[in-house]
This record gives C-alpha cells, structure tokens and sequence, in this order.
C-alpha cells in the first residue's frame, strides 16, 4: 500500500505521459478540457469519509495501490473465451472494449439505420466529428468530482453513439466492456457519450465483465442527452471480478417530455460505487430509476442517486432493491431536488433491503430537498430478513429450509429484473441471480 498522496502524484505524472503523447493532436478544446479535469483533481484529491457524500464508503483501498494504465491484449484465446460467455450473447448490435479499448474482434453492429452513428470514441474523435465538442464532457461534473474529473482527464476510448431525429432502434445497442488484469494492478477509464435526437427510441446496455481474479480498477463514465419527446432505456450491469474496483457514474440530461428509464444491476467487484444522476431539464420529462445489488462476502455496493427535478410538471419513480449476505455492505444515498420553479412534481423514491445474514449491513439514506410548494414528493426504505412464516408455508408442502430461502429471494429480486423489457437480458440476469443464490447456499453449508 502507499500514501495517498503519493497515489495523486502517481496520477499527475501519468497524464503528463499521457499529454506528451498526444501533444499535436490539433484538438485543442479537448486539451483543454484534460487540462482542467487533472487540474481539478489534483485539488480535490481522493474523497474521504469526512466527506458527506462518501460518508459510508472509504476509497482507501484504491488509493493506496499504485495502478498502472491498462494494455490492450486482444489475444486469440481471450477472444474465443469471451464469445464462449453468455454475457456476450444477446443477439444484438454490440459494441466491445478489452481493458477500455475497441476491440473490432468482438464487436458486431451489422446494418445500422440511416444517420445513426456507432463508434468507438477513438475513432469519432480521430475523424474530427464536430458534434463531439459542443457534447463530451458537458454535463458529468469534474470540476468536483475526483473520479470523473479522472475520468476526464484520461479519456481516450469508450463508445459513441448519435441516433438523430424520429429514429426508433428495434434491438438495443450492447456497449460491452471486458476487464483482463495483469501481474501488476491496472486501471482503465472508459467513457461513452450517448446523444438521443428528439423523438427517437434507443435501448443501451453497458455491460462489464472480469476475467481472471487479479486486482484492477474500473473508473467508468457515460454521458446520455435525451431530446425532447426522446424515450431511453438504459442498462447498466456490472460483472467485475472479486477483487477488483468499480467506480461509475452516468449522467442523463433529459429535455421536454423526455421519457427515460435506467436499470442499473451490480453482482461484482470488491468495492463498487454506482452513481446515477438525472437531470429532468424540460417540462414533462420523466425519469425512472430502478436499481438491484447482489452483495455476498466482504463485497461493499454503493448505490448513489440524483434526479434533479428543474423544470415544472416532470415526474420520477425510483425502486432500488438490496439483498446482501456474509459480511458484505450496502450503501444507497438517493436525492431527490425540487427546484424552485418545479411546480407540480410528482416524485417518489423506495429503497428496500433484504438482509440474509446477521453480519451484513446496510446503510440507507433517502432524501428530499423540495424548493417549491406545489409538488407530490415520498420517500421511504425499509430493512429486512425473510419472513420466517413464510418459509414455514413452503417448508410444510414440502420444500426444503434453503430452496424456500432462495425462491423467497429470488421473488424479492425478480421485482427488478420483470421491469427490463428486453427478454434475452432479462433471462441472462435471472440465470446469474440463480447462480448467486446456488453459491450462497454451498458456501453457508461449508
């Protein structure tokens, strides 16, 4: 381990690598723009648990391992292994990245609709595409977010994708993600800018897998605007491996009447942290988070939420379900912001926990800042263990202690997993659910 400090300097001096690399590039607003987010990084530094918003979750253990930019190996053997996981087969568009690089080998997009543009970030910014100046890194905060303004300043791939007006994609666009570590830690920072003309429909699924049990560190951010009367679905699942690091944020600008549904899904990583932030920026939009965490171990899950209601007559539904065993914790801070010329809002917010064990915790914190005074805002949470009574109901027709544990649980999850529309991604997470719960049974009869 090292200091943290020292870690901040570890950083600094790999973007000044990094700068003299790509020094003539002739992209000037994007140097900028890096200039500035290392800039702000290197006066925020990491996030302590003195600060209110990582008040229950220590980024301590990224900071002390000195990470190491990931290389790209698209090696034969690790292509044939990931198209032999079910994760990468979800008969759509797919879009694939090896340690935050395009990889062409595993990447299938077909025909695309006329004037919708799929791309690696790399490509799109190599070929001088104008719309991503007035777009990429507008609207994820770095100028006070350590992460993303890491993010920021080390993004070089990740995807790109512009559906332009009336467009209405059948199959979603999979943006599959795939983490290969190496003898010493690395870390990647993949970033996706995602633009939803108006009246357009687009599904987006963001996946991330691990390979392999080494340490590494995932600092993700995605950026999607919708347009007015837009309607997105997006999809977030997060597969890392046991020992590794997840920290992601993805912000979704929303214009008028804007419809916009995120399904964001975590099962990996030893320490993850999901940020999702909503901004409903034109009267009529709509925003509805839904969230499941699957927690076992000594694994720690930090779900952290926003919708930022700006505009008048927007509505949001939030549903963020937990079920943690062994000694795992969970975090979800949700906020919802009623700003003062929001009237009308209708808003509500639930998040509902399922403790399997007596030494997993959770700490919950939903919460309402309301500036107007013509408004329907709830919140609630609620924390559990199985009902005992109704596993006595199974158990006396005839099904064993364990298989009710886990039909019971697998009910209480399930609630998420029907609200995702796309059924191979649906049967997918049900089948990883199962494995889950198979696991959890074999390790509490060890």
């Amino acid at each position: 381990m090292i200091a943290v400090k020292e870690s901040e300097g570890l950083y600094l001096t790999s973007f000044s690598r990094l700068e003299k690399h790509l020094a003539g590039s002739g992209r000037v607003w994007l140097e900028r723009i890096r200039q500035e987010a290392i800039a702000s990084f290197a006066d925020l530094g990491f996030p302590t648990t003195h600060h209110e918003e990582w008040k229950y979750t220590s980024v301590a253990p990224i900071a002390g391992i000195p990470f190491e930019p990931a290389r790209f190996e698209p090696a034969k053997s690790l292509v044939e292994k990931v198209k032999g996981s079910p994760w990468a087969e979800l008969e759509c568009r797919q879009l694939a990245f090896v340690n935050g690089r395009y990889c062409p080998e595993l990447s299938e997009l077909g025909t695309l609709p006329r004037g919708v543009k799929v791309s690696s970030l790399a490509e799109a910014l190599k070929s001088g595409d104008a719309t991503l100046e007035n777009h990429l890194a507008r609207y994820a905060a770095y100028r006070d977010h350590a992460f993303v303004a890491l993010n920021t300043a080390f993004m070089e791939d990740g995807a790109f994708i512009e559906v332009p007006k009336g467009v209405v994609l059948e199959k979603p666009i999979y943006l599959l993600f795939v983490s290969v570590g190496s003898d010493q830690p690395t870390v990647s920072h993949p970033r996706n800018l995602i633009l939803v003309g108006r009246e357009s429909q687009v599904s987006i699924i963001e996946g991330y897998v691990g390979l392999g049990e080494e340490v590494y560190f995932t600092n993700a951010v995605t950026e999607v605007v919708g347009g007015e009367n837009a309607v997105i679905e997006y999809h977030k699942l997060q597969q890392e491996s046991r020992r590794s690091f997840h920290i992601a944020t993805l912000q979704l600008q929303q214009d008028r009447s804007c419809r916009a549904s995120t399904h964001t899904l975590t099962f990996g990583a030893a320490l993850d942290r999901e940020e999702v932030c909503a901004l409903l920026g034109g009267e009529g939009a709509e925003s509805y988070l839904n969230g499941l965490y699957i927690t076992s171990g000594q694994q720690h899950v930090d779900n952290h939420t926003t919708i930022d209601h700006a505009k008048p007559h927007c509505a949001s539904r939030e549903l963020y379900k937990g079920v943690l065993d062994g000694k795992s914790r969970g975090v979800f801070n949700g906020k919802i912001i009623v700003r003062k010329d929001a009237q009308k809002t209708d808003s509500r917010q639930t998040n509902k926990n399922l403790l399997l064990s007596e030494d997993a915790a959770i700490d919950t914190k939903p919460q309402l800042e309301i500036y107007a005074d013509d408004v329907k805002c709830t919140h609630g949470a609620t924390i559990g263990q199985i009902d005992p009574e109704a596993v006595f109901y199974l158990r006396s027709r005839g099904i064993g202690k364990e298989e009710a544990r886990s039909l019971l649980t697998y009910a209480f999850a399930n609630d998420i997993i029907d609200k995702i529309k796309f059924e191979p991604l649906r049967a997918l997470l049900r089948d990883e659910l199962f494995g889950h719960l198979a696991r959890g049974q074999k390790a509490e009869g060890m």
